[in-house]
């Protein structure tokens, strides 16, 4: 076995040939380009084996330097997560969450100061999707869904059962004057949601309301973009409570009639195989499941 290379020698190696060039280099080393060289060619001859070849402008790897340049770079960043994670300041813990867009803007978003602010040290890194039904990324910690939770992960959270209920602008609400009903409002603009057209029956239903479905106008693909069209002024929405909760709160929309259904969908947290182990995902799995519980 041939005695191994000093380490000096191998940083300037691997600096430079992550810059293929000697004088960048020496500014990251704080060295001259001369000592960077010289260091390169005590390597070459410790090793018997040329790594660079010294062009007019700039150097680059021979194939046997290039072969030798990936090892000794996966070298230096094994000693370095090595030695922050043994002894460097601790670094915070990253949860890697996936929800639809509209849970993601409506619920969480107003709502991460909060755990971010009870939990410091965890990091949250949030993406979004339209429709999901399986970990289709294995860098994902915890997935949210809408459905009725039949899939084939066995760590499964129930978020609560919710209601839908039609929302507009206060302007469009008070349009119709005081005899404002729900089947002139089913005959005016409704924003449908794609996925939750046939919402509309099952609140007739559920009143007995003896409603038709309202006239094609505007689909939208989530909540989210749907209830940014009414808040516009212009028609009315069949949403989840929750989602339009902010915009109530606000004023910026208002819920004109008493008429709400239940769903039979609802959203679940699943966490990924192996992670429920861990105790930041069990902390943000509860902090979620509370939101449900105030």
């Amino acid at each position: 076995m041939a005695d191994l290379p000093h380490v000096t020698w191998l940083k300037a190696f691997e600096t430079a040939a992550r810059h293929s060039s000697f004088s960048a280099a020496a500014a990251e080393l704080n060295l001259t380009p001369a000592a960077v060289s010289q260091q390169i060619r005590l390597l070459e001859n410790h090793l018997k084996v040329q790594l660079f070849e010294r062009l007019p402008r700039g150097v680059v790897l021979t194939d046997i330097g290039q072969a030798y340049a990936h090892p000794i770079r996966k070298s230096f960043s094994d000693m370095e997560t090595a030695t922050s994670g043994l002894f460097g300041t601790k670094k915070k813990r990253v949860i890697k969450v996936r929800a639809s867009i509209s849970y993601a803007a409506l619920i969480m978003a107003p709502q991460l100061a909060q755990f971010h602010a009870e939990n410091p040290d965890i990091f949250i890194q949030l993406s979004t999707t339209v429709w999901a039904d399986r970990f289709d990324d294995e860098s994902i910690d915890i997935d949210i869904r809408y459905g009725h939770g039949n899939w084939q992960e066995t760590n499964i959270w129930h978020l609560g059962h919710e209601h839908a209920a039609l929302a507009c602008h206060p302007d469009f609400a008070a349009s119709f004057g005081r005899n404002l009903t729900i089947d002139k409002i089913a005959k005016a603009e409704v924003v449908q949601i794609i996925g939750s057209e046939g919402d509309w029956n099952k609140l007739s239903e559920y009143c007995g309301l003896g409603l038709e479905m309202p006239p094609e106008w505007l689909k939208a693909d989530s909540s989210l973009v749907a209830l940014q069209i009414v808040i516009s002024g212009v028609g009315s929405t069949l949403v989840r409570e929750s989602f339009a909760k902010q915009y109530i709160d606000a004023g910026l929309l208002t819920f004109p009639l008493e008429h709400r259904f239940p769903l039979q969908r609802s959203h679940f947290l699943i966490v990924r195989e192996g992670a429920e182990k861990r105790e930041d995902i069990n902390l943000f799995c509860n902090w979620i499941a509370g939101l449900y519980q105030t």
